[in-house]
């Protein structure tokens, strides 16, 4: 396994290590130590999700909060353009994003800390979205930050997404009341 970091601490892409012959293929896609080695949900996760959405779609940006949860997100198949957007009140990199491809083919899987708010547009003609959770599902704490905010300005490659009507109504970052975010916690034995 092959773990790359990002611009922001934290949000890493990982690419599993594959192995074939003519028969097929075999990839280890969690292990629960060799990820927690890598700074990835060292508490572990306790829910697993999949979504299937068809080509065009959007879903999100959406976050947790209070009981934040980190996400652990990859392509079973199709084709998907995923982001993390850091929304933790007093980060360094407070409304900043990253975007990263992620594909049944390229089987690179993209881990989104607490914290941070995600979303992702289907680019196949279907995606089958996989995605490993460190906190329960929390419907009361389901919350959402615009798609299409300005100040955060995500280089979305589809220009008129089919959104659920609350991703349509989601508020922008600078709307939200900071109270309602997450708060950033310097790493131990940062200077911060």
């Amino acid at each position: 396994m092959r773990v790359l970091e990002t611009e922001i601490p934290g949000v890493l892409i990982v690419e599993p290590q594959l192995f074939g012959d003519a028969r097929g293929s075999f990839v280890e896609t969690h292990r629960q130590e060799t990820y927690a080695a890598a700074g990835i949900a060292p508490e572990g996760f306790v829910q697993d999700n999949l979504s299937l959405s068809r080509g065009g779609v959007l879903r999100g940006l959406h976050y947790q909060w209070p009981n934040p949860q980190g996400k652990l997100v990859q392509v079973l198949t199709g084709e998907v353009f995923d982001v993390a957007i850091d929304i933790r009140v007093g980060s360094p990199t407070y409304g900043k994003w990253i975007g990263a491809q992620l594909s049944g083919e390229n089987r690179r899987q993209l881990y989104v800390p607490p914290g941070f708010a995600h979303g992702f547009a289907v680019l196949s003609e279907s995606a089958l979205f996989a995605y490993k959770c460190t906190a329960y599902y929390d419907p009361s704490a389901d919350r959402g930050v615009a798609w299409d905010d300005p100040e955060i300005a995500i280089a979305w490659p589809i220009a008129a997404p089919e959104l659920s009507a609350k991703d349509r109504a989601a508020p922008r970052l600078a709307e939200i009341p900071k109270e309602k975010l997450p708060i950033y916690v310097p790493p131990t034995g940062s200077r911060l």
